[in-house]
């Protein structure tokens, strides 16, 4: 099912406006990935890396929504860190969309929220966009999504944490809507080597609820290569609801 994404694939070329021009982009990268890693030092077991998703990663994460276009989507976005993959939602999001942001950290929900009354495709239409700080399993929403991505470092979390993670990913999805993640490839070789038995363990148990998940609701995996470090992109669906079989017609009345 694993499918390769080249390196050389083509990425949209960012905005020519004030505040992304060519030359601010490496100025902002560098400060998004030192914000990142001081929130990493701060707190590993939420943050789950010490950079915000490459180029290659973000556009591989958010292949539902562009899949979708144009047709109007609800989007959800957790776990979204500095907004690295959250600039790519919004550069493809069709008009009239919505998307919702959830961030859990506060200092990356308030870099968010001036991501979001910044950001030049929004000018029009701000209100399409609410950053939420908050866990995704707190969440109070009565709207269901298209799309949920999410960028949550589920293998530092507990096993029962990691299920009702999945599982309100599930209810918030729409029938036929697609979840979005990633994990990083080779950490389970490492984790099994480096890490203390307790840890090992609750690794090994986080790595059988998600494979659970993956054999049910699976539609795509791909490497992302270029990615530092590579890391594998999951697409999983919620199936539609089964249609009723219909009865057949009625032959004519007993006499």
């Amino acid at each position: 099912m694993e499918s390769r994404i080249s390196s050389s694939a083509r990425v949209p070329s960012p905005d020519r406006s004030a505040d992304r021009s060519p030359d601010r982009l490496p100025a902002r990268r560098f400060a998004e990935s030192g914000v990142f890693l001081l929130e990493a030092v701060r707190d590993m077991r939420t943050t789950g890396a010490v950079a915000p998703s490459g180029k290659a990663l973000a556009r591989a994460l958010t292949a539902p929504v562009r899949a979708r276009a144009p047709q109007p989507l609800t989007v959800l976005e957790a776990g979204a860190g500095t907004g690295a993959v959250t600039r790519a939602v919004i550069a493809h999001l069709p008009t009239d969309s919505h998307l919702d942001v959830v961030e859990a950290n506060s200092r990356f929900a308030a870099r968010l929220r001036h991501l979001v009354t910044t950001a030049p495709r929004l000018a029009d239409a701000p209100a399409r966009v609410h950053v939420h700080h908050t866990g995704v399993e707190h969440l109070d929403v009565t709207r269901r999504y298209d799309v949920i991505v999410s960028g949550l470092p589920l293998t530092n979390f507990t096993p029962d944490q990691v299920e009702t993670i999945m599982n309100r990913y599930l209810e918030l999805l729409r029938p036929g809507g697609t979840l979005t993640y990633f994990a990083y490839r080779g950490t389970r070789k490492a984790r099994t080597l480096l890490a203390a038995p307790p840890q090992a363990r609750r690794h090994r148990a986080v790595d059988e609820v998600m494979d659970a998940y993956q054999r049910r609701y699976a539609t795509d995996c791909r490497t992302i290569w270029t990615n530092l470090p590579p890391a594998r992109v999951w697409q999983l669906r919620r199936s539609l609801p089964a249609l009723p079989v219909p009865r057949p017609a009625a032959t004519g009345a007993h006499r």
